[in-house]
């Protein structure tokens, strides 16, 4: 049997590098200096950038949320969350969080692996039994197909760290993207044992562990979850780590008719011509709970949740995962034998990808590396700096201007402290 598919074997290595992060950790605490702190200044730049691009119309309105020693440094509303309604930007707004649900359902796969009822090496096939018989899909000269079986099976880890092989089919034009496009895999509101399931019918993109892949694999994650923990997805994030850190509006759809105003909406035309990921309308109803795109929420829920995972997995108290599990979740798995297609490599050049996050290896002044970070198609995004004890949020429905006001921000943000 080769190293790799003795689960002792792995469980081991997991636990010393549990230790010898822990370890890191400690000693980076004791000797890093001083978290830096903002000036009024700088601080006062980060916002007229934000009032600049609601005068430009360029964005509607926005959130931004900047948390340092558990305390705002800066907490203000831009703009509108609906023009069309002149609805201003208030607490209760609710964004669509699109891939910003990953960080949430990575964390509660995560709290299974601390209970023990969940391994970062068991195969996927042992909880989505279809999986077992998977195959890749390899172009051939003359642009058909070619399946190949698995060199070696898709497990939880690969999941987490997007080296699946499962990918999305609303980007990108390769032959397997195509079929996944073309395979109707939301038709009639699935489940999401029967998502999975026709998942398992479409072939894999590469082999697992070869090449860092965007796709469905999060969604696979909250199968995988809803089979270990014996409840759907929903029920369990909700019982475990939403109720519990009162994340009271952060759910699958806005069920409630009363608060679809309080949703945040696109300025004309900047908004997608077509459903992402099968996500179509904030206030649905649907079975599918898609634990890689389909969340909603406040930026007041998401900030409990980032503020937990900041204090190394405990808020006010009670404890939602191991710190050393938060530092393994935060530290890079993507060895030197996993590829990254630079063209659809998303956490970008001076980063790797962690489990659930993206996670700076190289500082990019004024970037520091340590940061730990990921975003939403829809306009969200958030990252988590250990080293200055901060967690920034910025929540606006704009595609369009994610990418932009995103860079220029957490320059702003760094200039602020003096970087």
């Amino acid at each position: 049997m080769k190293p790799w598919r003795s689960e002792g074997f792995v469980r081991v290595v997991l636990a010393a590098a549990f230790v010898l992060l822990a370890g890191a950790a400690s000693q980076l605490r004791a000797e890093a200096p001083a978290a830096r702190s903002f000036s009024t200044a700088g601080l006062a730049r980060v916002s007229a950038f934000l009032d600049g691009a609601v005068a430009a119309g360029r964005i509607p309105g926005a959130i931004l949320l900047i948390q340092q020693h558990g305390k705002p440094a800066l907490y203000r509303k831009f703009g509108q969350r609906n023009v069309a309604t002149a609805q201003p930007m208030t607490d209760d707004t609710i964004f669509r969080l699109y891939s910003m649900s990953k960080p949430i359902t990575s964390v509660a796969a995560m709290m299974l692996v601390d209970d023990g009822k969940l391994a970062l090496d068991d195969p996927v096939a042992r909880y989505i039994p279809a999986f077992a018989d998977v195959q890749v899909g390899v172009p051939e000269a003359d642009g058909k197909l070619a399946l190949q079986p698995l060199a070696r099976p898709i497990t939880v880890l690969d999941l987490l760290r997007h080296t699946s092989g499962i990918t999305y089919g609303f980007f990108g034009s390769s032959p397997v993207r195509r079929l996944y496009a073309e395979a109707g895999l939301f038709d009639g509101d699935p489940d999401n044992a029967q998502f999975t399931e026709r998942l398992a019918r479409l072939p894999l993109a590469e082999q697992p562990g070869t090449l860092w892949d965007y796709g469905h694999s999060t969604d696979m994650l909250g199968r995988v979850i809803e089979a270990a923990s014996g409840r759907s997805l929903h029920q369990f994030e909700k019982e475990r780590l939403l109720d519990p850190l009162g994340m009271r509006d952060t759910a699958f759809f806005v069920a409630d008719d009363a608060r679809r105003p309080l949703i945040a909406e696109a300025l004309p035309g900047d908004w997608f011509d077509r459903p992402v990921a099968g996500i179509i309308e904030a206030t649905a109803p649907r079975r599918w709970e898609s634990g890689g795109a389909g969340m909603v929420g406040t930026i007041g829920d998401y900030a409990r949740f980032a503020q937990m995972l900041l204090n190394g997995g405990e808020l006010d108290g009670r404890r939602y995962l191991k710190r050393e599990t938060v530092a393994l979740m935060a530290s890079d798995q993507l060895d030197g034998g996993i590829a990254k297609n630079p063209e659809f490599y998303f956490p970008g050049p001076d980063s790797s990808f962690g489990l659930g996050f993206a996670v700076r290896t190289r500082a990019k002044p004024p970037l520091p590396a340590g940061e730990y970070r990921w975003d939403g198609v829809g306009g969200t995004f958030f990252f988590i700096d250990p080293a200055d004890d901060m967690f920034v949020i910025c929540m606006m429905q704009s595609p369009s201007q994610r990418g932009p006001i995103q860079d220029e921000l957490k320059r702003l943000v760094y200039e602020a402290m003096g970087r």
